[in-house]
């Protein structure tokens, strides 16, 4: 792979992550603090992401990976998403803002795929070159949340209360533009080409013909393990730059990237979990980690128990990478050559799509439930909200421990 290939390709990466975290992050205090959304509103908001989920692989299977080259798609998609996120920007109330926020979702979830698409058509040794190139894109949501906190001060308290975190949405609209632009300039990824009799139906583009891995006990413990530790997950997504500014942490977006240098250093750290605890224990630990995680949050606070936030958004390397990333890895396993792909887009379907939607929407119930305790104390309403994802967290953990059974992972190649 030549140097210029490997520049593009790490560009992509840095801005396709940048984009994302430049205003997923701070979402979930933008949304009450300046267009005054209810818990539920936050939740069909952030509720999109998983709609964009559920559709990604309609538009990637029907239409990029058939018909036009992916980084054209890429670009198109990027280009609208610009326009979009700038509409985004100038919302003023939660009915403009929803359906500039869904549109944007539907499309840019898709690119999530596009990219790795466009990466790996490049690379000679995906399994050696790809974390090469895909560490660009954690560096990128870094750098966002790095110059919303330490750079432009968007998110302090001065700047929440002058509605500065509006602006996150003009710095995604940018970063937008000029990754739409730079798309047309990527190495040319045409569609691969297939016969009439291999055309992707229905039930292999969501990931339907891995369906029957769920004969096995043990796989459906993980399915519905997997759908189920989601919930806690978009407690966090939802929650958590709310929560940490609202017990007053300053520079909340600049402290959050430490999960995202967690989560690169947790990828070194698993093959070594893996070889010395295997698969059952390590993704315990995963789990686990989402419980331990709340309770910090619902007990630490700004002052002399900031460690304890700072110790909970760290953990985020653990709670992702020895969940998720082992679950990839255990579910490609499992699959066999014939279904990898279908039971990779099953999995996807469940947790992003299915087991985030859920989360999202209990996540938003409980924030209502509580909120007559935010008047009057706001501390007592976040230990009251992280204390539920926290017992879910726990309770996936014992279900997981006592139904699932161990098993040495091998990888199937026929």
């Amino acid at each position: 792979m030549s140097t210029s290939i490997k520049f593009k390709l790490s560009f992509m990466m840095f801005l396709e992550f940048f984009i994302w975290g430049a205003w997923f992050v701070t979402l979930g205090r933008f949304l009450p603090v300046n267009l005054n959304a209810s818990g539920f509103e936050i939740a069909n908001v952030f509720s999109t992401q998983s709609w964009g989920a559920i559709i990604a692989p309609f538009i990637i299977g029907m239409i990029a990976d058939r018909f036009f080259n992916a980084e054209r798609i890429l670009g198109v998609l990027h280009l609208i998403g610009a326009v979009l996120m700038y509409l985004m920007y100038q919302a003023t109330d939660i009915s403009a803002f929803f359906p500039y926020v869904f549109a944007y979702m539907i499309l840019f979830m898709p690119t999530l795929a596009l990219v790795n698409s466009v990466s790996f058509r490049q690379l000679t040794n995906p399994e050696k070159q790809f974390s090469n190139i895909r560490i660009w894109g954690t560096i990128g949501w870094i750098a966002a949340g790095l110059s919303i906190s330490f750079l432009f001060h968007w998110d302090s308290t001065e700047g929440v209360a002058n509605g500065l975190l509006r602006n996150t949405f003009l710095m995604a609209a940018v970063g937008s533009l000029i990754l739409g632009l730079f798309s047309f300039a990527l190495p040319k990824t045409p569609p691969t080409k297939i016969d009439a009799s291999e055309k992707p139906s229905f039930a292999s583009i969501v990931g339907l013909d891995a369906i029957k891995l769920l004969k096995d006990k043990n796989f459906l413990v993980f399915f519905v393990s997997s759908i189920l530790i989601c919930i806690p997950l978009a407690f966090y997504y939802q929650n958590a730059n709310n929560f940490l500014g609202e017990v007053g942490m300053e520079n909340v977006t600049g402290f959050m990237t430490i999960g995202q240098i967690s989560e690169a250093l947790c990828l070194l750290l698993l093959p070594i979990f893996f070889t010395r605890f295997g698969f059952k224990n390590t993704i315990l630990i995963g789990m686990l980690a989402w419980s331990i995680r709340y309770l910090l949050f619902a007990y630490g606070d700004a002052g002399s128990g900031m460690y304890m936030l700072l110790i909970g958004i760290a953990l985020h390397g653990i709670c992702y990478d020895f969940f998720f990333v082992s679950g990839q890895i255990y579910t490609d396993s499992k699959a066999g050559v014939k279904y990898k792909s279908a039971a990779q887009g099953l999995i996807t379907l469940a947790t992003y799509g299915v087991g985030q939607l859920i989360g999202f929407w209990v996540a938003g119930y409980i924030g209502t439930m509580y909120a007559d305790i935010k008047g009057s104390d706001v501390g007592a309403f976040w230990q009251q909200v992280w204390l539920v994802p926290a017992g879910i967290a726990f309770v996936v953990f014992l279900l997981f421990l006592i139904f699932f059974k161990n098993e040495k992972i091998e990888s199937k190649t026929v």
